[in-house]
């Protein structure tokens, strides 16, 4: 097999089809991944690209050449795939590559009960198999069994977060022609007191309305014009394999996820006085300090899911969330769910007679500049120079945790990271107000891009 390295990331697999990623390379994956993780079986779910179904079908096959049984669940959310995970104790692989353009696909894997993988717990192994040849099984072929798991994924949401007694909400969703569309129905459609409003549900992995990455501020316009329109009480957008969940208000303006992640924490902490809560270290100050005005202990950790997985098994953490909109839950196996978060927004929102504008400017307590990239020759050098330039102020408090952190007196800081894939620096900027968020963002983003 020829070099992986362009495919293999820190946490997952990703390429473009069939340049780099093809039925041969997923199969070959698929047998490296049986012999790193062992086991009985492995449950494998699929998004809706239309190289999806093939590129899993391969895995496939290479997990039961190395006598490995397949649970096929077919098309699945991601965070349906981590539920099959979890409640057949089994490894797991779903192929989607989230909000990325249709020409791409990928393979995100965990062990047995959704536990992450990244290159340094076993991806880096699976690719050396991978690319040297794994050794044919002396034994007979795994079997495949075909598996809907929708129902049971959905029953067991339910469990964790009741809506039946909530006041009628008019919710419009956009699925982004991602999972979403196959999930909602499943989950927020039966029997509850919810008029869902359909935006996109129609499955199609060439995104024919708009990206499905509400990360970008364009591609949840028609969701907030719908809201608008419709008078609804809440808007949700979910990315292509529905693991991220944005949230709109009732005005159509955009809730921040640290809002969000403060929100969710203090339900979470309600159930479980003095718990843990993790957050990484983009999410809005606000976070930490409602975790301890509701008795929680704040935990601070590095952006990505690995990360924060591990943190929240050493600590066991009860919520996690990230400035991304990947919501973590103790309850679903430690693994990210949009879903789960959505449902406890609906839960607040529908127990909760004013309208999600003022229940969320509870959480909002800060303003920030969002996710401000810079395509740079050299993201090392111009990161040390951003550091030169502030770590001498007075007052000012410097870490190096995930990329470069500061912290100033007036209660501002920034952080500036290095991308994984590109050749980008990514800037975020909390302050008190606009004003100063504008004048320390211009500050640094002059010395970057000089």
């Amino acid at each position: 097999m020829a070099d992986l390295a362009g495919i293999f990331k820190a946490y997952d697999v990703r390429g473009v089809i069939p340049d780099t990623l093809d039925a041969d390379i997923s199969r070959a994956i698929g047998a490296a991944f049986a012999r790193v993780v062992g086991g009985p079986g492995v449950v494998v779910a699929h998004d809706m690209r239309p190289s999806s179904p093939e590129l899993a079908r391969a895995f496939a096959d290479g997990v039961t050449s190395q006598g490995v049984d397949v649970v096929f669940a077919g098309l699945g959310s991601t965070d349906l795939l981590y539920y099959g995970s979890g409640v057949l104790d089994l490894p797991g692989a779903m192929f989607t590559a989230s909000h990325n353009p249709a020409q791409y696909n990928g393979i995100k894997m965990c062990r047995a009960g959704a536990a992450p993988i990244s290159a340094e717990t076993g991806l880096a192994e699976i690719r050396r198999l991978a690319e040297e040849g794994v050794p044919a099984h002396d034994g007979p072929a795994g079997t495949v069994t075909e598996r809907d798991l929708l129902a049971g994924y959905a029953d067991h949401l339910r469990t964790l977060v009741d809506l039946s007694g909530i006041r009628p909400l008019k919710v419009v969703v956009d699925a982004g022609n991602g999972m979403g569309g196959h999930t909602v129905p499943a989950v927020l459609e039966q029997g509850l007191p919810l008029e869902v409003v359909p935006l996109y549900f129609e499955l199609d992995g060439t995104f024919p309305n708009h990206p499905a990455n509400p990360l970008d501020p364009a591609n949840i316009v028609d969701l907030q014009e719908k809201v608008r329109e419709t008078g609804a009480d809440i808007g949700l957008a979910f990315d292509g394999d529905a693991d991220r969940c944005f949230v709109v208000d009732e005005h159509g303006d955009a809730v921040s996820p640290s809002a969000i992640t403060a929100l969710v924490a203090v339900q979470e902490l309600a159930k479980n006085p003095g718990a843990t809560v993790i957050h990484n270290l983009i999410t809005s100050h606000a976070v930490p300090e409602i975790v301890r005005e509701h008795g929680g202990v704040p935990v601070r950790t590095r952006v990505g899911h690995s990360y924060i997985k591990a943190t929240m098994a050493e600590t066991g953490a009860v919520f996690g969330g990230e400035h991304s909109a990947h919501y973590y839950f103790r309850d679903f196996w430690k693994a990210d769910t949009g879903m789960l978060a959505a449902m406890h927004v609906l839960r607040v929102l529908g127990t909760d007679e004013r309208p999600l504008s003022e229940i969320t400017a509870e959480y909002s307590r800060y303003a920030s500049s969002g996710e401000v990239n810079s395509e740079v020759a050299d993201a090392a050098d111009r990161a040390a120079a951003v550091r030169a330039e502030f770590a001498g102020r007075e007052g000012a408090e410097v870490d190096e945790l995930d990329g470069l952190t500061v912290a100033l007196p007036d209660g501002s800081w920034f952080n500036l990271r290095a991308s994984n894939t590109e050749p980008l620096l990514r800037l975020n900027v909390e302050a008190p107000d606009e004003a100063a968020v504008d004048a320390l963002r211009d500050e640094v983003l002059a010395i970057v891009r000089s």
